[in-house]
């Protein structure tokens, strides 16, 4: 079959002047002519317009396309071949920059102004910003979420640092009351769960009884969390959350 300049225009996604210019400077000739004179392309026409095209997405100017494409000892798997390394060679480099851009709009959002390594340093191997698209779904419209996010944007490395290391400290504690055989709503459990609603007003958001059960439940329901608990001594996830309950019935 044969088709003229305006079916391969459309085929295409290019304009017709391109074609026309394609044409003039020898880089694609149509193979054949109508009555008319108007220009008609057959399938090898399209298999080098689509050789070109590539070859145009890839930054090659078209005097270099030409090069390559008019090569008499270039094979078309050859070409392909090329084009598919780099093709797959640029889609890594978008993929690695998007994934930068993506990052940086997630710190920006969080307002978590730490750079990786520092964030590493902070926080280990668990990243708060994996959260932030679920935690703004899931809060974006509360007090505490907004007040969270402007608390967050004005923390730096030392911040982080010691808002962690507090976390540490209540974390190791509750540890050596549950090695201790202590039971979650037993005093001293219930005055760490009190210091860590005061962690979270203080650092986080304001965070009332109510909101702090809240917490505690999700510790539990929520297997990230409970993995992130149970991390640093089986079974603490619901140790807190009953220390946190019991608390609240104290307070109450």
């Amino acid at each position: 079959m044969s088709y003229s300049v305006g079916q391969v225009a459309r085929f295409a996604g290019v304009t017709v002047r391109t074609l026309h210019h394609y044409d003039e400077i020898g880089l694609l000739s149509p193979s054949g002519r109508s009555h008319a004179g108007h220009r008609r392309y057959d399938d090898a026409d399209l298999d080098r317009l689509q050789r070109i095209l590539f070859y145009r997405e890839l930054g090659f100017p078209l005097d270099e396309v030409a090069v390559l494409l008019n090569d008499p000892d270039a094979d078309p798997k050859e070409h392909l071949r090329r084009q598919h390394a780099l093709l797959s060679d640029r889609i890594a480099r978008l993929q690695q920059m998007a994934k930068a851009v993506e990052h940086a709009m997630e710190a920006k959002r969080m307002g978590i102004n730490l750079t990786p390594e520092e964030k590493f340093e902070v926080f280990g191997d668990f990243d708060p910003e994996q959260y932030a698209d679920e935690a703004e779904a899931r809060w974006g419209d509360t007090d505490a979420y907004k007040e969270s996010a402007r608390r967050a944007a004005s923390y730096g490395k030392d911040d982080w640092q010691r808002i962690q290391a507090e976390a540490d400290d209540i974390h190791g504690r509750l540890t050596a009351l549950m090695d201790s055989g202590a039971a979650p709503d037993s005093a001293p459990a219930m005055d760490l769960a009190e210091e860590h609603r005061g962690w979270m007003s203080r650092n986080h958001y304001e965070c009332g009884y109510e909101m702090h059960t809240c917490l505690g439940e999700m510790y539990v329901a929520d297997e990230r969390f409970t993995a992130f608990y149970d991390a640093v001594r089986p079974g603490l996830a619901v140790f807190l959350r009953d220390a946190i309950l019991a608390n609240a019935a104290r307070a109450v």
